[in-house]
């Protein structure tokens, strides 16, 4: 990113000096992110599906026609980072990142879109449905970003475990973290070549360890939760015992030996869908992707494997369960794209729409339930038969909070959908079980300076901290953590947890 700034200004002046002709019929084309997750319908591509063509369809009226541009969902911020750096981002890019979001921001590298929204008007969609979550992206007097409105309040992570084994072993369902490892060597002993614990090495995700390492960790105060919010967490005191009972539970088998290079998650997947494995800690509803393997035959429920669980207890016998914010990611424009400021925003204003959000989501070929209001969504197989990507939630960019998501029932409805895995009362304790100990993590819209410029690469690299960790031989862990973590503290760790309490005194408001 160092020949960034650079970059841009030499844009700056060959736009100054080359007129851009305008399209005969005066449509403009917006080139848009997109993720690919591998779930392009059958015979067509991510790129181009139903989903892309009932958009331009839909805005045609507006003057504007889209291409989407896709990146694999995993590395993508690496992506947009490549694409910044050469000046050839799509006009309109996303991130979940807020480091990389300042990074871009406080480079030059985004165009403010206040001048733009102004435009709509009053009651315009976007300061309607999402400008409640807009301070985010607000920096220095500029809105450098839109964030995306979340549905339902959702854990950033959820615990499963295996029922029927817990069953068929007549244990008690585990209620603390002590209680909770007894059960996973219990399994080891009774199911010898089973996973206890299964976990993987996705490289841009803290998923598989964050909750429960995290009850090793007592906040002093809400600045505290600050300084160590999220992945900073792994550095607070205590976080080091965690550390040493993953080890621990690594050396002896319970956690699979495989599980740091396994980055795609490919062995992962295969071994839960196969129900070689007995506890997970992943994304809140991911496990949904393995039950149908698991529980059904011939499009039918025959047995009951999983179910969440919340026992990851702090020292006090409490849990804390860190929530998403309601906001999610950053949808920028980059600056190369300032003559396109217009029509990204008029596009971002349609999307803002909760009819025109719902129908992107969910199809407009889609039905609503009479009694919760609840969309019925198609299954990934249905939508691939229909010629949409499976994942449409990747076009809806802005606007995921619907009516029903601030309803219990249309939640636990939303959540079973069209899903013959398990029974309505499942997906009701499911509800029930993530509300535990629920927490958010204090926010700031913008960061001290050093994150802004090595908080990527940190974060990046407290992963790898901790998976090297876990794996490390036990007689070695100490040596190897002092190396490591002189290594964070040299790419910038400690300089921005020193910056993160002063920053927090300075700019944190209830």
């Amino acid at each position: 990113m160092k020949k960034f700034l650079v970059t841009i200004l030499a844009l700056a002046m060959l736009m100054t000096m080359v007129s851009i002709p305008a399209m005969a019929d005066d449509t403009v084309t917006l080139k848009v992110m997109l993720w690919d997750r591998g779930d392009a319908p059958a015979g067509g591509t991510v790129e181009n599906s139903k989903m892309t063509t009932y958009i331009n369809e839909q805005i045609a009226s507006l003057g504007i026609q889209v291409e989407f541009v896709s990146t694999p969902r995993s590395g993508s911020d690496d992506a947009l980072s490549a694409w910044m750096a050469g000046g050839a981002a799509p006009d309109i890019v996303f991130s979940y990142g807020q480091s990389t979001f300042l990074k871009f921001a406080t480079q030059g590298g985004l165009v403010d879109l206040s001048e733009a929204i102004a435009k709509l008007g009053e009651g315009n969609n976007i300061e309607t449905y999402v400008g409640d979550v807009m301070n985010m992206g607000y920096v220095d007097g500029h809105q450098y970003a839109l964030l995306s409105k979340r549905g339902a309040a959702n854990p950033r992570h959820t615990a499963y475990i295996r029922k029927d084994w817990l069953d068929e072993l007549g244990l008690p369902m585990p209620t603390t973290k002590e209680e909770l490892i007894d059960t996973l060597y219990k399994f080891k002993e009774a199911y010898p070549d089973c996973i206890p614990w299964a976990m993987n090495g996705r490289a841009d995700t803290e998923k598989t360890y964050l909750n429960f390492i995290g009850s090793y960790v007592t906040f002093a105060d809400k600045k505290d939760e600050y300084v160590y919010s999220e992945a900073y967490i792994v550095m607070h005191d205590g976080a080091l015992e965690g550390l040493r009972t993953l080890n621990k539970l690594y050396n002896d088998g319970i956690i699979n030996q495989d599980f740091a290079t396994d980055t795609t998650e490919d062995l992962y997947k295969a071994a839960v869908s196969s129900g070689k494995v007995g506890f997970v800690l992943d994304d809140n509803t991911r496990i949904f992707d393995y039950m149908d393997a698991l529980n059904c035959e011939d499009g039918a429920q025959v047995r009951s494997t999983f179910v969440p669980i919340s026992c990851f207890t702090m020292e006090d016998g409490s849990i804390r369960n860190p929530f998403e914010y309601a906001y999610g990611m950053y949808v920028m424009v980059p600056w190369t794209s300032a003559d396109k400021v217009d029509a990204a925003v008029t596009y971002l204003n349609w999307l803002a729409d909760p009819v025109n959000a719902e129908n992107v989501a969910y199809t407009p070929e889609h039905t609503v339930d009479e009694v919760t209001g609840v969309p019925n969504a198609f299954t990934a197989d249905e939508l691939s038969a229909m010629g949409y990507k499976a994942t449409l939630d990747d076009f809806n960019i802005l606007n995921k909070h619907f009516t029903f998501t601030e309803q219990r029932e249309g939640v636990i409805a939303g959540y079973e959908g069209k899903n013959i895995f398990e029974t309505h009362d499942w997906f009701a304790n499911l509800y029930d079980t993530i509300q535990v100990g629920f927490f958010r993590y204090p926010t700031i819209s913008t960061a001290p300076d050093v994150e802004a410029s090595k908080g990527d690469i940190v974060k990046n690299d407290m992963i790898t901290y901790v998976y090297r960790l876990i794996s490390e031989p036990t007689d070695s862990f100490d040596a190897r953590e002092a190396e490591l973590r002189a290594n964070l503290n040299a790419n910038g760790l400690q300089e921005i947890l020193d910056a993160r309490g002063p920053y927090f005194d300075a700019n944190y408001v209830e």
